[in-house]
């Protein structure tokens, strides 16, 4: 039997509290929707920004957005929710 076998187990895992999220940034949604929109995470999925609806979303700030969007998302980074806000738009989280 290999050792790693019959050694014993230890350590932490949080696996069945884990939070799993699809990852948006802001350069994708930038490319995708060029006026004033309300995204949403049907939206996102028919564009095929996400592969699945009943993952939540996550906005990360990684690009620049010149455009405004008024997003409903999961979750959004601090980074993110800055630039869009700087940028005309506003952020909503779903809960």
């Amino acid at each position: 039997m290999p050792i790693q076998r019959r050694l014993p187990k230890r350590g932490f895992t949080n696996y069945p509290f884990r939070k799993v999220f699809q990852i948006v940034n802001l350069k994708r949604l930038s490319e995708v929707f060029t006026s004033k929109q309300e995204v949403t995470p049907e939206l996102l999925l028919s564009r095929g920004l996400i592969k699945k609806s009943r993952i939540p979303v996550k906005v990360l700030g990684e690009g620049e957005i010149k455009v405004a969007l008024n997003l409903h998302v999961h979750a959004a980074s601090q980074s993110a929710r800055e630039k869009i806000k700087a940028a005309g738009g506003e952020v909503h989280l779903i809960c």
